[in-house]
């Protein structure tokens, strides 16, 4: 005879407001005080507080709010609403005909109901190294929109993260938008990550971004790694050694090489540290081929 026992978890409860504007959404969190958290898709949030890693006892749930999804290039930046849906990044012409990387994302991203509704915003604000788009966001040079009563600010994305769930979002402040430097010339961009089952965190997982000149030259690149480090990581030593580079088989290696080395992974129950090493090897150098022979 077996016995199993199911546990549910449901979360504390709490109340709800649903502000048609930010000005309403900012005179809530004023008001309502640190217990108070923003509601975008959910998906991070929920679950934690299900689990009682979190209990806010107000949440201000801002999908009613205007204005916060949209995918656009102006002004020399590809602008990314924090309310875009993990779905409309595979679904726009922009990301898809120019922005690769986003869609190899979007797609390893859990499955399809929780993309319908999962945000792009969220995704960055929960302040976890082992989701994908902060790693993305380091190989794009990504600077995010944070605002408040106060008014507006940009946060270059290697300021964005503190520790772990902490962000430069204060309280009061809401992740309005992402504004990404339109690269210059011929780039490529790729991302992939290494998961035991589909939807799960990587074990380790790669962003890239090259720009290539006429020459055939790396001009710039970017290098973001998931889940192998305390906070989201940029490559940096790996980027320095592809800059001014003929991208050849050597020059790929050795900033695959330096990835491996300079990440910070640990045991668990997706790997062991050498493992991971050898993943971010492997899966750095992929990559930066991948978007090599994407760029355009």
């Amino acid at each position: 005879i077996h016995t199993y026992r199911t546990y549910i978890m449901i979360a504390e409860s709490f109340d709800y407001a649903a502000p048609s504007t930010l000005e309403e959404a900012f005179q809530l969190l004023h008001e309502l005080g640190d217990e108070a958290k923003i509601l975008a898709g959910g998906h991070s949030l929920i679950p934690m507080m299900k689990l009682r890693f979190a209990a806010p006892t107000h949440l201000i749930d801002i999908n009613n709010i205007p204005g916060l999804a949209h995918i656009k290039e102006e002004g020399g930046y590809l602008h990314i609403g924090a309310l875009t849906r993990e779905s409309d990044l595979e679904e726009s012409d922009i990301i898809t005909s120019r922005y690769h990387i986003f869609t190899d994302a979007s797609k390893l991203i859990a499955d399809p109901q929780v993309r319908n509704f999962g945000t792009i915003g969220g995704n960055i604000a929960h302040g976890d190294a082992a989701n994908d788009h902060p790693a993305v966001m380091i190989a794009m040079n990504a600077e995010v929109e944070i605002a408040g009563q106060e008014g507006k600010r940009q946060v270059g994305i290697d300021d964005f993260f503190y520790g772990f769930y902490m962000t430069a979002v204060q309280h009061g402040e809401i992740l309005t938008n992402i504004r990404i430097p339109i690269p210059q010339g011929k780039f490529g961009t790729a991302y992939y990550k290494s998961e035991r089952k589909v939807g799960d965190y990587a074990a380790a997982s790669v962003a890239v971004m090259v720009e290539i000149g006429a020459d055939g030259t790396c001009t710039n690149a970017g290098i973001g790694l998931t889940n192998v480090n305390p906070l989201p990581m940029r490559a940096a030593r790996s980027q320095e050694a592809l800059i001014g580079s003929k991208l050849t088989d050597d020059d790929i290696a050795k900033a695959a090489k330096y990835a491996a080395e300079d990440c910070n992974p640990s045991d668990d129950l997706r790997g062991d540290e050498d493992y991971k090493r050898h993943l971010v090897k492997v899966i750095t150098k992929r990559m930066l081929k991948q978007a090599i022979s994407r760029a355009k």
